[in-house]
């Protein structure tokens, strides 16, 4: 075992000896906690990551009058994604905050995401996430894989930065686009006529900078906080994708506790979603300005090119129709 693996396995053990302790000293808010229950991330500090954890931390201590406590793992401390996807179904880390992309591996349905081009405004994602029916077909999914899930916030839509400008449809052809390394992803800008990349993020920058891809696309926190914008004359605001982020805690641990403390957990889990919502959208409004002081051109899309975007994704709408159930696909896009 390399010393990383050690490392994080150390750091992991760690933090499964003081869940234990906890499960010893019983699980009821009115006998309180010894130790802190761990909620890990593997996203950086500064991030709507990180804030809604956090809040949800908060909340869960107010609302028990102190006596539910739980400790904010940042930054993989605890594992990375999927490390802690594994660390949460086999009951180790009871609380995870992530993304739902590295999900899709673990529950397929969550692939339903990946659909491209759905909703033109965050506001209309978060209505659909919001709409009760939808929300308990997806919370089943979660259900199914091992976890409950507790609460859905995001860092607003996935958008484009470029060196060439776009205008049009025919714009993006020919474009190197670095994506994630996912076949929905991939299928979607080859719809569009451009040469999608997996690359690893870490080399994004550099990629940029020695013009190895034209492109990339991420939201706007992740464009920023890494300074992505320095090495691109135009944002485009595609809003192809949402980027989603998952509050979840392990299934039995959550059906475990009495139900006041469920109702704790539920009622904090609903104020971090808002709070990191409203902290979402203040960000991305700071970040744009950013952009745009720098010099960088912030493009909104016509309604007519966007249309014609969703015409050009039919193909990657079948092939996700495919793989999911059919009735969440018709749920989401209807």
């Amino acid at each position: 075992m390399n010393r990383k693996n050690r490392n994080k396995t150390a750091s992991l053990l760690c933090a499964c000896m003081l869940f234990v302790c906890v499960l010893c000293t019983g699980c009821s808010s009115s006998d309180g906690q010894r130790y802190a229950w761990p909620l890990a991330t593997a996203s950086p500090e500064d991030t709507v990551t990180q804030l809604f954890a956090l809040k949800f931390a908060e909340e869960v201590d107010r609302l028990s009058a102190g006596h539910m406590k739980i400790e904010v793992y940042p930054n993989s401390t605890l594992g990375g994604d999927r490390d802690l996807l594994e660390s949460c179904a086999d009951g180790d880390i009871p609380f995870v905050v992530q993304n739902t992309a590295p999900q899709v591996s673990f529950m397929k349905d969550l692939a339903v995401f990946d659909i491209p081009c759905v909703f033109d405004h965050v506001d209309e994602l978060r209505e659909k996430i919001d709409d009760p029916p939808f929300y308990d077909r997806i919370g089943s999914v979660y259900t199914d894989g091992g976890y409950h899930l507790l609460g859905i916030a995001d860092q607003g839509m996935r958008v484009m930065s470029t060196n060439r400008k776009v205008d049009t449809l025919d714009d993006f052809k020919g474009q190197k686009i670095r994506t994630m390394e996912n076949s929905n992803h991939l299928a979607f800008w080859k719809a569009l006529g451009a040469s999608p990349t997996p690359m690893s993020f870490s080399e994004v920058y550099i990629g940029l900078q020695q013009h190895t891809i034209d492109a990339q696309e991420n939201p706007y926190e992740v464009i920023v906080s890494n300074r992505l914008y320095e090495q691109q004359d135009y944002v485009v605001e595609t809003n192809h994708l949402p980027h989603l982020i998952t509050l979840i805690v392990n299934d039995t641990f959550y059906n475990d506790l009495s139900q006041e403390d469920r109702q704790i957990m539920d009622e904090a889990a609903a104020n971090a979603t808002a709070y990191a919502r409203e902290m979402s959208d203040q960000r991305i409004e700071e970040k744009k300005e950013q952009i745009r002081k720098s010099g960088t051109q912030i493009i909104e899309l016509d309604e007519n090119t966007r249309n014609e975007i969703r015409q050009k994704a039919q193909p990657v709408y079948d092939q996700i129709k495919e793989s999911i159930e059919p009735s969440l696909f018709e749920a989401y896009t209807q």
